[in-house]
């Protein structure tokens, strides 16, 4: 499954990152990046992705304007965790669990059926995502996280962003994963796109972190037959879809289990069978106060320690889970 996830690119770094060719003989070009209102929630690039966050994802331009080609592209952002068309009244109500939803039976889904009937497939982007290890028994906080992400050629390195342009002409290889997207409206007619990410069940060396596993497109042309519906219809594109072969990743400090935690040590690689974890404070006041400190301590040389708690995600009341999600 998919739980968080890393995207710290500005829109127009994703429009490099994702130029496309429509066929053969056709130059490269980038999507373009179209800003939607989504009941005034925004994108901001995140070291730690959680679902109610808004981000950029690939979809047809002619979702947008039936004059285009269907295999013209656009980045759109839209939130993570489908609402309902049929939804009344606030959006964040509706009480299910839509971030993932299983491959298996989507077609006949009285939640996803819709959408995918539709050709409302999207491609969500992410620099990589974060899963837990709950293939063995643990208390949820102890479960080892890993930040899970696609190779990269030469000395581009996932979690440093300094290496992503090199001299040689190599960049980031984004992770990108099949998703639907729906839209919504409130009572003042006011739109808001929101996606959920595939996933089936995990074949081969990822079995030993989860059983389920993020339906990811590792190439341009499964990418170009998962966004083009008009190409590609609903059922051989669900067939097109198949298990990752080519995905590397690496452990991450449990900081990340917190979704207010944004700080960059979200990605950076800890050594396997370690138990610290940098420390980060939730809120900005407890930063503030911590400089404050700092500077005082300085002020009078003195240096006594100050005890930081490791945070774990808060106990919140779960929304009823949606049968046809994972």
């Amino acid at each position: 499954m998919c739980g968080r996830t890393c995207l710290t690119l500005e829109p127009k770094e994703l429009e490099g990152c994702c130029k496309y060719r429509k066929n053969e003989e056709s130059k490269p070009e980038a999507p373009r990046y179209r800003n939607e209102f989504n009941c005034g929630k925004k994108y901001t690039p995140s070291f730690n992705v959680a679902p109610t966050d808004v981000t950029p994802v690939l979809v047809s331009a002619v979702h947008f304007d039936d004059s285009t080609d269907s295999a013209d592209r656009l980045l759109v952002p839209m939130m993570w965790g489908m609402v309902p068309w049929w939804h009344k009244g606030d959006y964040g109500k509706h009480g299910l669990t839509t971030n993932n939803c299983r491959l298996e039976g989507l077609a006949i889904s009285k939640l996803y059926g819709r959408p995918l009937a539709a050709g409302q497939r999207c491609v969500i982007l992410c620099e990589g995502f974060y899963e837990w290890q709950t293939v063995k028994q643990m208390k949820a906080s102890d479960r080892p996280a890993f930040y899970v992400h696609m190779p990269q050629a030469g000395k581009v390195k996932v979690e440093d962003k300094t290496t992503w342009k090199g001299d040689d002409g190599e960049q980031l290889q984004l992770l990108r994963m099949a998703g639907l997207f729906d839209v919504w409206e409130n009572v003042h007619g006011d739109k808001l796109y929101s996606y959920t990410v595939i996933t089936f069940e995990t074949v081969g060396k990822f079995a030993e972190i989860h059983h389920r596993t993020p339906a990811i497109l590792e190439t341009d042309e499964q990418v170009s037959d998962w966004l083009d519906f008009k190409r590609v219809p609903a059922n051989r594109a669900i067939n097109l879809l198949q298990p990752p072969k080519v995905l590397q990743w690496f452990r991450v400090s449990n900081i990340v289990n917190n979704s207010r935690n944004k700080s960059a040590q979200c990605n950076k690689p800890i050594q396997e069978g370690s138990t610290k974890s940098p420390l980060v404070p939730k809120s900005k006041l407890m930063q503030s106060w911590l400089v404050v400190k700092k500077r005082k301590v300085e002020e009078t040389d003195d240096k006594p320690s100050v005890k930081k708690e490791l945070e774990h995600e808060p106990r919140e009341k779960k929304p009823k889970p949606d049968p046809d999600n994972c």
